[in-house]
């Protein structure tokens, strides 16, 4: 399942969604969920509030593509990604991944994957708004090298 949306999520029941028989009919023992919230730092500046943006219709196709190419490597059920755009406050949650499994490498991997090819893959904009007000914020160095660790694998 793929939702962009401008509302938060409920953490429980997306976690009751992945225990779901119908997305993961073979019971899998291992779930693994991410949680991203908004900081209220950056690059040692104060973050009063950040914009998130993206590009219908494109974004879920990206997400959908790095969820075939999570299934493809690993044996999981149907992932969980829901993504916020909007305006957001520090605290607010961002990003959820939830991944099931039969074993727990295979759910943690999986997860690790998705949000680390997400933060490069999927056609994202952020603009935070600090004591200079608002810029956007720039790919990170660290955000690609974590990708980068999949490709070699």
């Amino acid at each position: 399942m793929i939702k962009v949306q401008t509302d938060d999520f409920d953490i429980a029941t997306l976690y009751q969604q992945l225990t779901n028989n119908e997305l993961n009919p073979h019971g899998y023992g291992a779930i693994v969920t991410f949680v991203g919230k908004v900081r209220d730092f950056n690059q040692q500046q104060q973050v009063a509030a950040m914009a998130l943006e993206h590009y219908p219709g494109m974004t879920e196709k990206s997400l959908e593509e790095i969820i075939v190419q999570a299934k493809a490597r690993w044996p999981i059920g149907e992932p969980i990604i829901i993504h916020r755009v909007g305006e957001l406050l520090p605290g607010d949650q961002i990003v959820y991944i939830g991944v099931a499994s039969a074993h727990r490498k295979a759910a943690f991997e999986a997860c690790e994957f998705l949000i680390d090819y997400l933060k490069i893959k999927a056609p994202f904009w952020k603009k935070e708004q600090t004591d200079s007000g608002y810029q956007w914020v720039d790919a990170r160095e660290t955000d690609q090298s974590a990708a980068n660790k999949w490709a070699k694998q």
